[in-house]
C-alpha cells in the first residue's frame, strides 16, 4: 500500500533535530520516531544525515511498521522497528540493551495513512465502525495485544449524558458538547449508534446552523474527543515525554509536533519545566507551518513545533 501522509513541517523538525551538537559530533547517533506513520520525517533524517544513522521507529499501527520495512530498508547502519506505543519507549530500549538516544520524534497528529485505511472509524469522511481503537491484534502486530477498556461504540451507547458531554467538552474543547450529548442519548433511545456517518448526522444536527457550515466540520472535535479518551492519549503523551526525556543523551533534542492545544498545553509546560532545570528551547517558541505548507497541505494549519535540548 502506498502512503498517502505528507510529513508537517519536515524541513523544520529535520533541521531542528540533526543539528544538535550530539548529531554533529557522532559518527552514527541514534534517532527514535516515537510515532513511526509513513515514516517521512524519518527518512529525510537518513537522507540528510547519508544513512550514517541507527534508527528506532515505534508505531502502534503494524500497517505503518510494514510500510516503514520498505521505505527504510537500506537507509540506516541499524533498523529497529516495534509496533508498540511511544508510552513505553523505556522498555523498547531496553529491551535492546540502549539506554540513552540522541534525538527522539514525537509526531503526535494521526496520519493520513490511519484516518483513510484503518477501518476503525477515527474519520467522518467514511462510514465505519465506531472503535477508534490505535492498536490491532497481536498476531499482526507482533506485540501483546492492548486491552481497551471501552470503545467510542461504548462512550455513545452505554455512558451516561454528563460523562459523555465531560468527555467531548474536556477532550474536544467543544462548547456545544451539552447539546451533542443529549442528540446521542435520544437517538439511542431510538437505536443503537454503530457507524461514524451516523454519529456525524447525530452531531450535525445537534449544533446550531451557523457552525454547521464552518470550514471544520462540526463533528470534528467530538470525533477527536472519543479518539482521545478511547486512547488515553493525554496520559500516554505524559509519560511519553518523560520517559523519551530521561533516555536523552547530553545534548541530544526531543522533538514534538502537537495538533490540538491540549497536546500543546502538555508539551509546552513540560519543556518550560526542564527549561527552567537547565535545558535549552530550540527555539524558544514554537514553530509554526508558512502559509506555503498550509496550502499545500491543510493538515498542517494547526501543527506547532517545539524542540528540547537537554544539558
Amino acid at each position: 500500500m502506498v502512503s498517502v501522509h505528507k510529513s508537517v513541517l519536515l524541513h523544520e523538525t529535520i533541521e531542528s533535530l540533526i543539528s544538535a551538537p550530539s548529531n554533529v559530533s557522532k559518527e552514527f547517533p541514534w534517532y527514535v520516531d516515537g510515532t513511526l506513520g509513513g515514516a517521512g520525517h524519518t527518512l529525510a533524517i537518513a537522507v540528510a544525515l547519508r544513512g550514517k544513522i541507527n534508527i528506532i521507529g515505534i508505531d502502534q499501527d503494524p500497517e505503518a511498521i510494514h510500510r516503514a520495512e520498505e521505505t527504510l530498508k537500506g537507509r540506516a547502519e541499524k533498523l529497529i522497528l516495534e509496533c508498540e506505543n511511544f508510552r513505553n519507549i523505556d522498555k523498547i530500549l531496553a529491551k535492546h540493551k540502549i539506554d540513552k538516544v540522541d534525538m527522539i520524534l514525537l509526531d503526535l497528529g494521526i496520519s493520513s495513512d490511519e484516518l483513510q485505511n484503518s477501518g476503525r472509524g477515527f474519520s467522518f469522511q467514511k462510514d465505519e465502525p465506531l472503535l477508534m481503537t490505535m492498536g490491532d491484534s497481536a498476531e499482526s502486530c507482533k506485540a501483546d495485544p492492548v486491552e481497551y477498556p471501552f470503545t467510542a461504540r461504548d462512550i455513545l451507547n452505554d455512558w451516561k449524558e454528563d460523562d459523555i458531554a465531560n468527555v467531548i467538552f474536556a477532550y474536544g474543547e467543544e462548547g456545544y458538547a451539552r447539546r451533542i450529548a443529549r442528540a446521542v442519548v435520544n437517538y439511542r433511545l431510538k437505536k443503537k449508534i454503530e457507524s461514524t456517518s451516523e454519529l456525524a448526522e447525530i452531531v450535525r444536527q445537534a449544533v446550531p446552523p451557523a457552525y454547521r457550515h464552518r470550514k471544520i466540520n462540526p463533528a470534528t472535535k467530538t470525533f477527536q474527543a472519543l479518539r482521545i479518551a478511547v486512547n488515553d492519549e493525554l496520559k500516554a503523551l505524559e509519560e511519553g515525554l518523560n520517559k523519551s526525556y530521561e533516555h536523552l543523551n547530553k545534548n541530544g533534542r526531543l522533538g514534538v509536533i502537537a495538533f490540538h492545544s491540549l497536546e500543546d498545553r502538555i508539551v509546552k509546560n513540560f519543556m518550560r519545566r526542564e527549561e527552567a532545570n537547565g535545558a535549552k528551547l530550540i527555539p524558544r517558541r514554537a514553530v509554526k507551518p508558512t502559509d506555503t505548507e498550509i496550502t499545500e497541505n491543510p493538515r498542517a494549519r494547526s501543527a506547532k513545533l517545539r524542540v528540547i535540548e537537554k544539558q
